[in-house]
């Protein structure tokens, strides 16, 4: 398995990772108390919406060439640490 094969497999398995996180949060959602309940529904939204922007870079980076892959692997690792970051903080505060 060469570097970018490598790659993106960590990447696919993170994107698993989460999407088992925010499924979890969703879950959860009925459980927020009342008062916080729109926030949490928005910003679970901000997640779904993050997760999407990643599943395609990730998609775009498996159709990239051994030349090319590295350019978009760098672009990805903002958006997969943004992602994290809000995942972490939505978990955080409504726990």
């Amino acid at each position: 398995m060469n570097k970018r094969e490598m790659y993106i497999e960590k990447l696919t398995g993170q994107l698993k990772e989460w999407n088992s996180q925010i499924d979890a949060l969703i879950a959860k959602k009925e459980k927020v108390k009342a008062d916080t309940r729109n926030e949490y529904a928005k910003q679970i939204e901000t997640l779904n919406q993050k997760k999407e922007t990643a599943a395609q870079r990730l998609e775009e980076l498996k159709n990239k060439g051994e030349g090319a892959w590295e350019d978009v692997a760098t672009g990805i690792e903002k958006i997969w640490e943004d992602l994290k970051t809000t995942l972490d903080n939505v978990k955080t505060r409504f726990k």
